[in-house]
């Protein structure tokens, strides 16, 4: 089972490789991680999406505690935040296929960033499912490069992750 993480950490060099080290040194297998400032410039968030059970999870959480520059960590439920993705994917589009690239692209609400003779470059913002139709149905065109990142989340409604270890 997949879990996401919010991690609030002090904006330090070295945090990021401090905290992926300590996840694969401890075997646990990461999915994605993806880093950012917040809106406080001494603060970065880290969103992890882990693989694995609870009691898998609950370890993590307890290993990421332990570091001295991590400030909170807070699970984030599907159905409680809002996830998103951000995708390149470069697709051979010959004059012959463009029209029909375009017509995909509008149907996903992607949007293409580069065209040149052979190639477009279109970006996709969206869940996993979203990407993942969107680059299924431009493989029949032949996908030449993609790059995604790793999955963001925010919690839904008003509150937010405070900037405090919890006791």
């Amino acid at each position: 089972m997949k879990h996401t993480l919010a991690v609030l950490v002090l904006n330090k060099p070295g945090v990021l490789a401090r905290i992926s080290g300590l996840l694969s040194r401890r075997v646990f297998n990461i999915e994605s991680i993806a880093a950012g400032y917040t809106e406080e410039p001494d603060i970065t968030r880290i969103t992890i999406v882990v693989n694995g059970d609870d009691r898998e999870l609950d370890q993590v959480v307890k290993q990421l505690s332990k570091l001295i520059d991590v400030i909170k960590i807070q699970e984030l439920h599907s159905s409680d935040s809002i996830e998103r993705e951000l995708a390149l994917i470069k697709v051979k589009a010959d004059a012959a296929r463009r029209s029909d690239i375009v017509d995909i692209v509008e149907i996903f609400r992607a949007n293409i960033v580069d065209v040149n003779r052979e190639t477009m470059v279109v970006e996709l913002t969206g869940d996993e499912e979203k990407i993942n139709a969107l680059c299924a149905v431009l493989e029949d065109h032949g996908i030449v490069e993609m790059v995604r990142t790793g999955k963001i989340a925010l919690c839904r409604g008003p509150g937010a992750t405070k900037y405090y270890q919890e006791q």
